[in-house]
């Protein structure tokens, strides 16, 4: 009879582990993401490159094949959020990292803003990154 009863504990408990492993993914949003300027200045001209990581907030670990649907770069930062620059997304060079060609003819703040999708996860990941372009 005990050992019945052992078996019964042990399988309840297998079981209640189970279901927090299962709903702790569930847990896991899209806020848990964030984009990260890779450098904060960037040198101005007709292919000025800007860089930005996506990581995983709660592991601080980058991650890759994220779907950019969303780009712009613009003045926002001193005043001219109308002034946009063309941009285009280039080749990642490593996992987490992804790039953009933009034309940036002027000196001083920019802001770049991003819509993503992040594989595996709902909803869409919106940022606002803010960086100086320097001569």
């Amino acid at each position: 009879m005990k050992l019945f009863t052992l078996n019964r504990t042990l399988v309840a408990a297998s079981i209640g582990l189970a279901c927090v492993g299962a709903t702790s993914r569930v847990w896991a949003g899209i806020e848990d993401y964030e984009f990260q300027l890779v450098q904060n200045e960037v040198k101005q001209g007709n292919a000025a490159e800007v860089a930005v990581r996506l990581i995983d907030k709660r592991s601080g670990k980058s991650v890759p094949d994220a779907v950019i649907f969303a780009q712009r770069v613009d003045m926002a930062p001193d005043g001219m959020e109308m002034m946009a620059a063309p941009i285009e997304p280039l080749p990642s060079t490593e996992p987490g990292i992804y790039r953009f060609k933009a034309q940036i003819q002027m000196a001083g703040g920019w802001r770049l803003s991003l819509g993503a999708k992040v594989q595996g996860e709902t909803g869409s990941l919106e940022s606002k990154l803010e960086f100086k372009a320097v001569p």
